[in-house]
């Protein structure tokens, strides 16, 4: 199973979508806790941002002076971000192609770790052959099966029970045509020393563990939070890091059936302390960003705006210009999903 800091940011490149999100690094990268800050506080509205106070948040969460300027150009020269410039002033915001990928993101990774699926006992598996001298074919395809939920049973055989999904059929075809076969049966139970069950696919008890470590960060803030004893920039980084941090668990946890998974598994918990952690410090981390912002700019920055996880399970794209929410509605047709 990949490291959670190994997995490519939830929003891979596209290529009809020219704009190029940073990759995950170890840790929290400075580009990825830069496009995760912006993201939480101007999604809804792309509002346009002073660099110096870009800086400023970021400074925050410990990037350096130089470093979160490097981290800006950057993020503009992928076209995550666009600029403005009025004198000596400069602005930022996001790009409509990030703004779009963010919510499609965000709408995929709440949806994901929420709803749960009926099964009907059976598996889809995935057969592929390619020579040698096609491996980049052959690692682009297991890292899209990765991405689709699948995991290797053998060599070349990739299972899920999850069917695939029309949206997945059409990425593998077009992607690989020729080169795969998909059935989806139920397995036949053999003796204990010929059979070798499907779940070990996954490294269960890793992902698990994945599960703990989130929670043993995280809930001992829940009393805090509650007797409203963290401030602004506390409230900012925290979220940025809660967000950073869950939105990796639709990647590293399949959603198996619930039944074939241990006793307590730890997916409705989890879930659970993030929104009491990313909605409970909303509001204290909206009031934050605000005020640094104010320090560099006129206004009152209405068009800063915490958004909530039920904001981003209905999709913030729909709160966007109609352009913004066309875009959305055809990534969303191309996005990844199981």
């Amino acid at each position: 199973m990949p490291h959670p800091f190994d997995i490519e940011e939830i929003f891979p490149d596209d290529g009809d979508h020219p704009v190029r999100l940073p990759r995950r690094q170890a840790g929290n990268s400075p580009q990825g806790v830069a496009v995760t800050l912006l993201a939480d506080y101007t999604l809804r509205t792309r509002a346009w941002l002073p660099s110096a106070a870009i800086v400023a948040l970021l400074a925050e969460s410990h990037v350096s002076l130089a470093g979160a300027r490097t981290v800006i150009s950057r993020l503009a020269r992928r076209g995550v971000l666009e600029g403005s410039r009025q004198g000596r002033r400069s602005s930022y915001r996001l790009s409509r192609s990030a703004a779009v990928s963010l919510s499609v993101g965000g709408s995929w990774v709440m949806a994901a770790t929420t709803t749960t699926q009926a099964w009907d006992e059976c598996w889809t598996l995935v057969a592929f052959s390619l020579p040698q001298e096609r491996s980049a074919q052959r690692r682009a395809l297991r890292g899209q099966l990765r991405w689709l939920g699948y995991a290797p049973l053998y060599d070349g055989l990739w299972i899920s029970p999850h069917e695939l999904t029309p949206k997945a059929r059409a990425q593998l075809t077009q992607l690989h045509l020729g080169a795969v076969t998909v059935f989806r049966g139920r397995r036949v139970d053999l003796d204990a020393v010929a059979g070798r069950d499907p779940l070990d696919a996954w490294d269960v008890a890793a992902v698990a563990e994945q599960y703990e470590s989130f929670l043993r960060r995280w809930r001992p803030l829940l009393p805090r939070i509650a007797a409203g004893q963290v401030d602004g920039a506390e409230a900012v980084r925290a979220r940025t890091e809660v967000m950073d941090t869950f939105r990796r668990f639709p990647t590293l946890d399949p959603q198996l059936p619930l039944r074939l998974l241990p006793a307590g598994w730890l997916r409705g918990p989890a879930r659970e302390t993030f929104a009491a952690v990313y909605d409970g410090l909303a509001d204290t981390a909206e009031r934050h960003v605000r005020a640094v912002v104010a320090r560099f700019a006129d206004g009152t920055h209405a068009d800063v705006r915490a958004h909530t996880t039920a904001d981003l399970l209905a999709g913030l794209s729909a709160t966007e210009p109609r352009g913004v929410a066309s875009a959305a509605t055809d990534l969303a047709e191309s996005s990844p999903s199981y």
